[in-house]
């Protein structure tokens, strides 16, 4: 084999000159409460009908995602399944089926680290359409909150395509996982009517397939976290390959001088203490980039390389240290840098031109 607020990406073209030169179209819109945008490599430029084609077949693969998993939509089918009661099966579509089975193994793989039941303590801590409270939520509120929370109290039957809660406060939020699969749609969509050579990009999460039009792989820029730095901490080449980062440094805020994170830890019911600036995550499958993300996120450096050097997962953790940050990153993503192309002496990165908005999951 990277819930939020934007973190930034470069998207480079660059490579080798070639005649006649491939053409870049790129497509962009609003959707599941953020922005996409998609760049495609094609032989000759695309006429007005084919662009327009083009922008139909991504914002279709999108908008199935966003109708039956946003929690920003009363009538998704995610918003159904949290009104419904306690006890009874509910009927999903195979998509939804196949983000849940993603989620529940990653919860499980990462000890409840990652878990879409957390909204409520989300909202409780001031994270949630709500706003931030005037003194943190009272530890009897908070056991409340922890009753009805809990990736086990989910039962999934991927053969009977249903999911039964335990509670009927219990509620789903697919929002660490469902942009990255959004992103996987979208590619797959490309790919089927014949896309070949295309960067998917959907609220800061990431796919690639094949070259840019200067025939090179794709050149991503992951964000430097702190303010007044250069705004490119590093440079990834990506081709067939998902990347997802969570992060936590552009959204927390402080009651009496403590900090609260708006990542919570789904094991303690409470805000990271000392989370790292970002995580960002490599994976032939952007869905399940997305989720690791979130899980090496909440574990922190330590027991998220563990984990990561368990699943051989490319990882990276971007750590304060210091004015600056430091990476610790698992052997998976070592190997990746060491097979990354030399970059040509023309190839450097154009982040005042190229920059899209990144989310941070």
């Amino acid at each position: 084999p990277i819930r939020g607020l934007p973190f930034l990406v470069a998207v480079v073209a660059a490579g080798l000159a070639c005649a006649p030169r491939p053409q870049l179209c790129e497509v962009a819109g609003a959707i599941m409460g953020t922005t996409y945008s998609v760049k495609v490599v094609t032989p000759k430029s695309l006429g007005t009908d084919a662009r327009a084609a083009l922008g139909q077949l991504v914002f279709g693969a999108l908008s199935e995602v966003d109708r039956l998993m946003s929690t920003y939509r009363e009538d998704s089918e995610i918003s159904r399944f949290n009104r419904a009661p306690a006890g009874v099966p509910f009927a999903l579509s195979a998509p939804t089926v196949e983000v849940l089975l993603i989620s529940q193994q990653v919860s499980a793989e990462s000890g409840g680290a990652f878990d879409v039941t957390v909204g409520p303590l989300v909202d409780a801590w001031g994270f949630g359409p709500d706003g931030r409270p005037a003194v943190p939520p009272p530890e009897d509120r908070l056991r409340e909150l922890a009753a009805s929370v809990g990736w086990q109290r989910l039962h999934l039957d991927p053969h009977l395509g249903t999911l039964t809660k335990e509670s009927s406060a219990t509620r789903c939020d697919l929002s660490a996982v469902a942009k990255g699969y959004a992103v996987d749609r979208a590619a797959r969509a490309l790919e089927t009517a014949g896309y070949r050579d295309y960067m998917v990009e959907v609220g800061g999460e990431v796919r690639t397939g094949g070259l840019n039009d200067r025939r090179l792989p794709w050149a991503i820029a992951i964000e430097n976290p702190i303010p007044g730095s250069s705004p490119i901490h590093r440079v990834l080449r990506l081709s067939g390959i998902g990347l997802a980062t969570s992060g936590d440094y552009r959204n927390h805020y402080e009651i009496d001088g403590a900090r609260y994170s708006h990542t919570i830890d789904p094991r303690t019911s409470r805000p990271l203490s000392n989370p790292p600036a970002a995580v960002s995550v490599l994976h032939e499958s952007t869905a399940f980039a997305d989720a690791y993300a979130t899980a090496l996120m909440v574990l922190g450096p330590e027991a998220g390389i563990a984990l990561a050097s368990e699943r051989n997962l490319a990882a990276v953790f971007l750590v304060y240290q210091g004015e600056g940050v430091a990476e610790v990153t698992s052997p998976a993503f070592r190997a990746y840098l060491e097979a990354q192309p030399t970059e040509p002496s023309t190839d450097a990165p154009a982040p005042s031109a190229a920059a899209v908005r990144m989310g941070v999951g």
